[in-house]
């Protein structure tokens, strides 16, 4: 018997990726090579699990248009099995994505009907005894999802599931504060953030694997990506520090980090879920953040 499902709740959208040809001239042109791609980070995170070799079931929400069709069919054909809402009001999610010359990116999002769910629209029968929530932080940062977000949480751990939450972006994360973001989430089992995130959830910005070791007060696991630097996670548990490196990068691979953060966790997820060993998990995310980084756009 295979591993049970991973639920991945959160957003879906439409990236207009921008590559720009060199830096950002205000006020001008800047040329530039532009494509439309699927994205979203819990959308993203979902076909990359399908990727790995998990089953993994996306709920969210795509707009009654072109784009959201599209984007339900493309996730179909990924492997991922969906619980999509279809709002008739609003535009499927789209995000500006432009990426620099080093690979570097900056989103410029529209969350269009990803703003509609609710905790409505969480499909219960799937919370299931043994299987696995992950919820995009993006959920519980954007107020008019939060509820459906908090929701699904609950949810999964009254049905005996294991939680996990991705922290999303630091920037949001700091507009409405640490303090708020975690008392949404509540006691996730495990914590998934960047370098970024992590100094902005606990005040430690020159020493991720401090910051790491402080989250443990609030979930049993704690992971942190550090781009370049591999990933650090802390077992509260067994109150153990695994470091791993990130897999290394020839001269020119690295082309665009969209979405190198969805594939780790997917990978790791994945594998954590096979109940591989920390040091195998890990290694398994760094593989695939290292695959998407090497091309452009942020699915597999």
């Amino acid at each position: 018997m295979g591993a049970p499902p991973i639920v991945v709740v959160g957003d879906l959208m439409v990236d207009v990726l921008a590559q720009l040809s060199g830096p950002l001239v205000a006020a001008s042109d800047s040329p530039g090579r532009i494509s439309m791609r699927g994205g979203g980070s819990a959308a993203n995170t979902a076909c990359w699990l399908a990727a790995a070799g998990a089953e993994a079931l996306f709920v969210g929400c795509v707009g009654d248009d072109l784009p959201g069709r599209e984007a339900a069919e493309t996730l179909r054909a990924a492997g991922v099995r969906t619980a999509l809402k279809v709002d008739p009001s609003r535009p499927t999610g789209t995000v500006v994505v432009l990426v620099d010359p080093a690979g570097e990116r900056t989103m410029v999002p529209d969350p269009g009907a990803n703003s509609a769910l609710t905790p409505l629209d969480l499909p219960c029968a799937e919370f299931t005894p043994g299987g696995h929530l992950h919820l995009s932080g993006y959920t519980v940062l954007n107020p008019d999802t939060r509820a459906a977000g908090i929701a699904a949480l609950e949810l999964a751990q009254r049905r005996g599931m294991t939680t996990s939450v991705d922290v999303a972006s630091a920037g949001p994360l700091a507009a409405v504060g640490p303090d708020c973001f975690l008392d949404w989430i509540g006691n996730p089992f495990m914590l998934i953030a960047n370098r970024d995130e992590a100094a902005v959830l606990t005040g430690i910005d020159d020493d991720p694997v401090a910051a790491t070791r402080a989250l443990t007060e609030l979930c049993e696991q704690v992971v942190v990506k550090l781009g370049a630097d591999g990933v650090v996670r802390h077992d509260a548990l067994f109150d153990r520090t695994i470091r791993v490196p990130a897999e290394p990068l020839g001269p020119g691979e690295l082309v665009d980090t969209t979405g190198a953060g969805d594939a780790f966790a997917a990978g790791y997820l994945a594998a954590w879920m096979r109940d591989e060993d920390p040091e195998a998990a890990l290694t398994a995310g760094c593989r695939l953040a290292a695959r998407v980084i090497r091309k452009v756009g942020g699915r597999p």
